[in-house]
């Protein structure tokens, strides 16, 4: 069984920066994806970012483009979501995801959930 654990949510100023991490715990963790979601109140939960099991490729949703980085550490069996130029409708609860090997847009597909970390990007 996979169990993910994500951390790393605090409050931040707008503009800011903040690295989220999301710990696995499972032998075979480089053979799943991992993708990063967030979902704030009153929305819909949104993928974010995807990061396939080997890490050779990742994807962006247009939220997060130019803004968010996605990395994993298979030997840590980490990923990571490095984010910057932060804006006050990043607030949200962030969730990381794991299914087989290769990312896919429905969430639906993810078979392992962490608990999520929460951002709150104000004054």
């Amino acid at each position: 069984q996979l169990q993910l654990v994500e951390s790393g949510g605090v409050l931040v100023q707008p503009g800011g920066s903040l690295r989220l991490s999301c710990a696995a715990s499972t032998l075979s963790f480089d053979s799943y994806a991992i993708g990063w979601f967030r979902q704030a109140p009153g929305k819909e939960r949104e993928g974010l970012s995807c990061i396939v099991y080997s890490g050779v490729s990742t994807n962006y949703a247009d939220s997060a483009k130019g803004r968010f980085t996605i990395s994993r550490d298979n030997a840590k069996k980490m990923v990571y979501l490095q984010m910057s130029s932060l804006k006050p409708e990043d607030t949200a609860v962030y969730y990381c995801a794991a299914r087989s090997r290769y990312c896919a847009g429905s969430r639906g597909s993810y078979a392992y959930w962490g608990q999520g970390t929460q951002v709150t990007v104000s004054t």
